[in-house]
């Protein structure tokens, strides 16, 4: 896949950036970075989607000179001899989301000097994308987990699906609630986090109540481990991975061979990384699914083109923003999502 791209011709002339900012359905203000990169009378756009809101200041700080003539795969190795980080980050992962707002926005541009669509180029069409709501669960006046969000949106529209993030304190009741909602398509354990607001405990009981209460949802981040191993036996087919998951060598260190894999293309770095890890995946029968990062801009759009080109059908963490927005709201595109007018990446 990466051989159809890689020999694109690139004009860079300069380069710019633009701050956002959004409150989101899970309690914080999401800050990224647009980089725009100009050239031919062109702009090609990427997302640096880092989440701690501080680290963008340094993304501001970045002087590079990226003037000049490449191939898309020239570029990315102009790239590597460019520090992005002029202050190192809070996380090591956003190392990969800043570059990838670089290669994206350098395969928007390529595609766009070349009056060509990302579809176009690796020869498939574009199809409606299946997608999922991604949302935390709403709390009572006591802190404990509801499903009054959960209803809420399917009020809204009943043919709606989630993809949530399961904490210990949801207890039987509230897990059957959301079974007979049969609505519940991914469940999120979160188990390779460390230091976030969003660290989950690796627990066996726990996660038996997870896997067994909403059994027809596919479990995402599990650790496995001595104590939890038993609870996934005869599920291995359900067990997918998202946190770990960079490039070919991540998936062949995983500790079960995965039926499933969360696809976020800035987790990858790299566009070379991101397309050989989707081939490599659909030669052994892997099934990918598209994943959000709360994508304020382009991102958004460009998560979404690749998802209708890859793995429409999938349950695809890739709604439009507005689903994001701190309530359910009305009058919002529902799945699938119709292709929508493009040029280069997105849409």
């Amino acid at each position: 896949m990466y051989e159809r791209v890689a020999d694109l011709k690139l004009t860079v002339d300069e380069y710019e950036l633009a701050d956002r900012r959004r409150d989101t359905s899970s309690g914080f203000t999401r800050r990224t970075t647009t980089v725009a990169l100009h050239g031919d009378g062109e702009i090609g756009r990427g997302e640096d989607v880092t989440y701690e809101p501080e680290d963008h200041d340094s993304m501001h700080a970045l002087t590079a000179d990226l003037a000049g003539e490449y191939t898309l795969d020239s570029f990315s190795d102009r790239l590597d001899d460019i520090d992005l980080w002029p202050e190192p980050p809070t996380q090591d992962p956003a190392r990969h989301y800043r570059r990838w707002a670089f290669e994206s926005a350098a395969l928007d541009l390529a595609l766009k000097q070349a009056g060509r669509t990302l579809g176009d180029a690796l020869d498939r069409t574009y199809d409606p994308v299946r997608f999922v709501v991604s949302t935390r669960l709403s709390e009572d006046g006591d802190g404990r987990p509801t499903t009054d969000r959960v209803e809420a949106w399917l009020d809204i529209d009943p043919g709606i699906e989630f993809k949530l993030d399961p904490t210990p304190d949801w207890d039987a009741e509230l897990i059957a609630a959301l079974a007979a909602t049969d609505a519940v398509r991914v469940v999120d354990l979160k188990a390779y986090y460390e230091g976030t607001d969003v660290d989950t405990p690796i627990d066996a009981e726990f996660y038996r109540h997870v896997a067994e209460g909403l059994p027809d949802a596919v479990v995402e981040d599990a650790a496995i481990t001595d104590e939890t191993r038993s609870v996934f036996e005869g599920r291995e087919e359900r067990l997918s991975w998202d946190y770990p998951i960079t490039g070919i060598a991540s998936i062949e260190a995983l500790p079960v061979e995965p039926s499933w894999l969360n696809c976020k293309p800035s987790r990858f770095g790299t566009v070379e990384s991101l397309l050989e890890s989707i081939a490599y995946c659909e030669q052994r029968g892997i099934q990918l699914y598209g994943g959000g990062q709360f994508e304020l801009g382009v991102g958004r759009g460009q998560i979404q083109a690749l998802a209708s080109l890859c793995y429409p059908d999938a349950p695809n963490d890739v709604a439009p923003g507005e689903y994001n927005a701190p309530e359910p709201q009305a009058g919002l595109p529902s799945s699938p999502l119709v292709p929508g007018d493009h040029r280069g990446f997105g849409w």
